[in-house]
């Protein structure tokens, strides 16, 4: 694709992640548009196309089977953001039309996580190797502004001192917006695999020397533990059964999950990265921080301190409207995120992987990356079922599936280890 052609992007999904991240950064970003989406409802895809067409981001058909949206000789790439247990079917189905010559495509992107598993995470990265199409493994953490200007400032100016040595990282809110996400078969486990895999790689990515192909870090240990505290209680439970007819009393999910990476450095150093991810944060909205510690040095982000805020008493009436991300409140002091979009990461994200597949690349974060990530989360999952921190090269993840997916998980007191 030459340097000057637009990049017609096919949405695999008309989700939340789509229609409020991916369509609107998309809308930002030069030489590229909208040229298809595909969603199971129909329906859902005809009204973010008509979003698209208002804003003159393109003129998308819509489609109700994948096989119709990589067809489409409009369609140069796949953004696919369908859910986790439909990842390595769609990719599938993708490289068959690929294969038999019903396809023209020149790159294909992935929304976190790769796979529920190592083995699912491992076949997309066959599936795409097969195809030699171009690719890009979607984790905007690392793309955000803030994110990148502390790690410029803290390893240019903390240098002389050494090294950074201690990455934290979170992400919190009130809860996921689909059905599918509650369901430990489904999605592949609870909060643990649906957040930690973005906290993982942006611990990873502050902790990486920038000066080093790869960032010159080995996992070499893992520790972790998971638990339900608020939505396994009767009340709450009873509301996920109401609202997406999921049975966490029976089967739950872990709603709060913390985890840490001992990474050895290219010079034989130890530098960790810690992740506390919950389902279960009442907040103003979501909830991400990041810090960076160092030897005479520190730095933090907090997407809640933005240094603007609105405030409405409870004598105001009317409806409230979308401040934030997750709110929980539509009166009170309440954050306001100017730009979701940017301040999120998914902005810079996209604009590089757009530019990425126009010259024919893969993007900085490809499906390799998204496969360590997977390994992390997996072996993460493997330290809390076994209540101890445990070796990473002694790890068996090939075939593990967490207990959450299982169907196994213990939310209450009996399953809190103390052997």
């Amino acid at each position: 694709m030459s340097g000057t052609a637009r990049l017609g992007i096919g949405f695999v999904g008309a989700g939340f992640i789509t229609r409020t991240f991916h369509s609107d950064s998309i809308q930002k970003i030069r030489h590229a548009d909208v040229a298809g989406i595909m969603n199971p409802t129909v329906s859902k895809a005809d009204s973010l196309a008509e979003e698209m067409r208002a804003a003159d981001c393109g003129d998308p058909n819509t489609y109700g089977d994948v096989r119709e949206l990589v067809r489409d000789p409009a369609v140069d790439a796949l953004w696919i953001t369908s859910p986790n247990y439909a990842r390595v079917e769609t990719m599938e189905m993708v490289t068959e039309e690929l294969e038999q010559g019903n396809a023209d495509l020149t790159g294909v992107a992935f929304e976190k996580p790769l796979g529920r598993n190592v083995r699912e995470a491992q076949r997309v990265v066959e599936l795409v190797e097969q195809t030699g199409l171009a690719h890009a493994y979607l984790e905007n953490q690392v793309h955000m502004p803030s994110v990148k200007r502390m790690k410029d400032l803290l390893w240019s100016n903390g240098r002389p001192a050494g090294r950074p040595y201690l990455a934290r990282s979170t992400e919190e809110h009130s809860g996921p917006h689909a059905g599918w996400f509650w369901d430990g078969k489904q999605q592949g486990g609870g909060v643990l695999n649906d957040m930690m895999c973005h906290s993982h790689k942006v611990n990873k990515f502050l902790l990486e020397n920038p000066e080093t192909d790869g960032g010159g870090l080995r996992p070499i240990a893992v520790a972790a533990d998971i638990s339900t505290l608020k939505w396994g209680r009767d009340e709450y439970a009873q509301e996920l059964a109401d609202e997406y007819d999921v049975d966490y009393e029976n089967t739950p999910a872990e709603d709060y999950a913390r985890g840490s990476i001992f990474y050895e450095t290219e010079d034989g150093q130890l530098v960790v990265g810690e992740a506390t991810n919950s389902w279960n944060f009442v907040g103003s909205g979501i909830r991400l921080t990041m810090e960076l510690l160092g030897p005479e040095y520190s730095g933090s982000v907090n997407t809640i301190d933005t240094g603007t805020e609105v405030f409405f008493s409870d004598n105001i009436g009317g409806e409230g409207e979308y401040y934030v991300e997750k709110q929980e409140a539509e009166q009170g002091a309440i954050p306001v995120v100017p730009d979701e979009t940017a301040a999120y990461g998914y902005l810079e994200q996209n604009k590089h992987v757009v530019e990425s597949f126009r010259a024919g690349e893969s993007a900085r974060e490809d499906v390799h990356d998204g496969l360590e990530v997977v390994r992390l989360c997996m072996a993460s999952y493997k330290a809390a079922e076994e209540g101890r921190r445990v070796e990473f090269d002694d790890i068996d993840l090939e075939g593990y599936v967490p207990e959450p997916a299982r169907g196994e998980f213990d939310s209450g007191l009996a399953g809190i280890r103390t052997d």
